[in-house]
């Protein structure tokens, strides 16, 4: 059996939608928690999920959690952070919340305008006595260069928490670039190549912190229920959104396999355009989660999206604007880099139930407008 397939005529397409295995699956691993009653508290379904999930992407341990939010919140009480964290400009505003609700101090660092990550030749110069990590983000999936990076933290005693939300099936030095730094957090939500509705996960290698990862999860729990032994709070997981993972997860290389047809189809359409430039993939392997394009103009973007949006096609300014700028953010720190790519990119339409005649669509309504 295969995921639908069929695109639904006369609907708006968006930037994204999910991929979902037939409902007929999900009732099938749903049942066994639904006739039991239960729902919730690290249940048969999540335990399974965690060991599925894992075994799919080739990591030791996996955590499911509620969504990526927490997982990254729980990665910086895991390391008992308490300090300045260095995070690109250019990312999720979900970078940011989770750093502050922790306590700590988001200090920006500006990208490299080819790969869209952060600048690892700008972190060194960030640092000082309060820095205690680091936060690169795998900015639509495409790899960090995460041997600087951790060259970087090694010769200044910092923590690397990679924000993976974007990166699952990634990989750097033939291995799962979940793998890298101390934790990495990623997220399961709806619009990503693996969904369950909500959800996130935070893994590592380290056997002392994946421990205390499960449970500050469940409310700084002892193994035995019998004690709080951490300051912690209810990030856990669902047997509802465990199934719905469950049932996706047997159709996972067939979304990433697709997923890379399209992205190749979108660059062979676009490449020789005028005004365009591409996410350049330097470290590792991206699974082309997003497909951005980079305009020569906030000007043209904004024609574009015009262009676009009168034929019901809803293209997405992502990220817009560079989190640095937004009023939340009370100490401005100059990022001109990721400013000025954020006024200029657009992420085009990709998912598993776009066909390809829409993607060509797009693409002629593109040079079109060029």
């Amino acid at each position: 059996m295969k995921l639908r397939k069929k695109q639904i005529d006369n609907v708006p397409v968006y930037v994204t939608q999910p991929s979902l295995a037939p409902f007929s699956d999900f009732i099938e691993k749903l049942r066994p928690s639904w006739e039991s009653g239960i729902l919730t508290h690290n249940g048969p379904l999540v335990q399974k999920f965690e060991k599925e999930i894992a075994k799919k992407l080739k990591v030791n341990n996996y955590v499911a959690v509620s969504n990526g939010t927490i997982a990254l919140q729980m990665a910086i009480k895991a390391l008992d952070l308490n300090g300045e964290i260095i995070v690109p400009a250019f990312t999720w505003i979900a970078s940011i919340s989770a750093i502050k609700w922790e306590g700590c101090k988001p200090v920006f660092c500006d990208i490299d305008k080819n790969t869209l990550n952060i600048d690892e030749n700008l972190i060194e110069e960030l640092i000082t006595e309060k820095t205690v990590a680091i936060m690169p983000v795998h900015v639509f999936g495409n790899p960090c260069n995460a041997i600087a990076i951790e060259r970087i933290a090694e010769k200044h005693n910092l923590k690397v928490i990679y924000d993976a939300a974007h990166a699952m099936g990634s990989k750097f030095d033939n291995k799962s670039i979940l793998e890298f730094g101390d934790i990495s957090a990623t997220s399961t939500h709806a619009t990503k190549l693996l969904n369950t509705a909500e959800g996130g996960g935070c893994i590592t290698t380290n056997k002392e912190l994946d421990s205390k990862l499960k449970r500050i999860r469940f409310f700084g729990h002892s193994e035995d229920k019998r004690d709080i032994v951490e300051d912690g709070f209810n990030g856990k997981m669902t047997e509802v959104h465990a199934a719905i993972g469950l049932s996706n997860i047997n159709y996972y290389d067939q979304v990433l396999e697709d997923r890379k047809y399209k992205y190749e189809l979108y660059q062979t359409e676009l490449s020789n355009v005028k005004d365009i430039v591409f996410q350049r993939k330097i470290f590792g392997t991206s699974n082309f989660s997003y497909f951005p394009i980079i305009l020569s103009s906030e000007s043209l973007l904004l024609k574009i999206v015009k262009t676009l949006n009168a034929k019901g096609i809803f293209p997405r300014r992502y990220f817009y604007p560079s989190v640095n700028t937004f009023s939340i953010i009370k100490e401005k720190e100059a990022c001109p880099v990721s400013e000025d790519i954020s006024n200029r990119i657009l992420c085009l339409p990709l998912y598993f139930l776009l066909e390809k005649k829409t993607i060509l669509k797009i693409s002629k309504l593109i040079i079109s407008s060029i």
